[in-house]
């Protein structure tokens, strides 16, 4: 698989780089987080929330609504798993890291079946933000070269558990947590978790 650049045009229809914000501060205070063998994912730091990007963040990437900041760290070379929210989120890169991507208007709108044949991958260099639209299928960051770890930045509650029980057809289905709808693959084992298993193609490992 081709690894292009997060500036290249390629990237345009999955969403952008974030300029006008000093993430500065936000970048050294993830210094202190662990990296795992895994993957850890925390979908919201008081620490890094008491930062004063937080409210730029606030203001000027979501326009006011509440947000969380939190963070994905790790090692990771495969992708099992693709999922979506209602809302872009924005990932701060503190390493170099790799974000396979592919676009949620590609999901069998009958089967909710999805190819992970059609996903792209991007470089994203350390010091770089980048949005990544609503309708962008991302998971967790893939490892560029060593252990990675990268802020993630949502409006609040995303990724917490869900307060009800959803449908099980159609698009409610996929609902996997609050502001998550997540297509797993067969091989990823999270069908244990309630998982609607629905990403069809080989696992891409990198």
């Amino acid at each position: 698989m081709e690894i292009q650049a997060v500036t290249s045009p390629a990237f345009r229809k999955y969403g952008r780089v974030v300029e006008g914000i000093d993430f500065t501060g936000l970048m050294k205070a993830m210094e202190a987080t662990p990296t795992p063998d895994g993957v850890v994912y925390e979908p919201s730091i008081p620490e890094l929330e008491a930062l004063d990007v937080f409210a730029a963040l606030r203001d000027s990437a979501y326009g006011g609504l509440p947000i969380q900041i939190g963070y994905c760290n790790g090692d990771n070379h495969t992708l099992n798993a693709v999922e979506y929210h209602r809302s872009s989120e924005i990932n701060v890169a503190c390493t170099d890291m790799i974000l396979l991507i592919g676009m949620q208007q590609d999901i069998d709108p009958d089967s909710f079946e999805y190819d992970t044949a059609k996903m792209e991958a991007f470089l994203v260099p350390a010091g770089t933000a980048v949005e990544v639209y609503a309708t962008t299928l991302h998971y967790a960051p893939i490892s560029s070269g060593g252990k990675f770890r990268v802020v993630v930045v949502l409006p609040k509650g995303t990724n917490e558990p869900l307060t009800f029980t959803p449908a099980k057809e159609g698009e409610d289905a996929l609902l996997f947590a609050q502001n998550k709808w997540l297509i797993a693959h067969p091989e990823s084992g999270l069908d244990k978790d309630g998982a609607f298993i629905g990403l069809t193609g080989e696992n891409i490992t990198i």
